[in-house]
């Protein structure tokens, strides 16, 4: 759990001048998968673009912190659900 505080700090820093906010940084096993889930928020929402340039902040930062002993997908998604 102290591992994913720290990636979710890393990642808070990273976005912070995107006005991107990191709501959630979950793991999960779902059947074979591994998922590491990253909750974004952002005043006015987020589109696809970018979740997009956002992905492209968080990957490499993931990949330092090695959070998941087993390969995993990574999922990032936005808070926001639509209407």
């Amino acid at each position: 759990m102290e591992r994913l505080e720290s990636l979710k700090s890393a990642l808070s820093e990273a976005l912070k001048e995107k006005g991107i906010i990191v709501d959630e940084v979950t793991t999960e096993k779902k059947g074979k998968y591994n998922f590491l889930t990253v909750v974004l928020d952002k005043v006015g929402g987020i589109d696809l673009d970018g979740i997009v340039e956002a992905t492209n902040i968080i990957n490499p930062i993931v990949d330092k912190y090695d959070i998941c002993d087993d390969s995993y997908i990574l999922d990032v998604i936005s808070k926001e659900r639509g209407n």
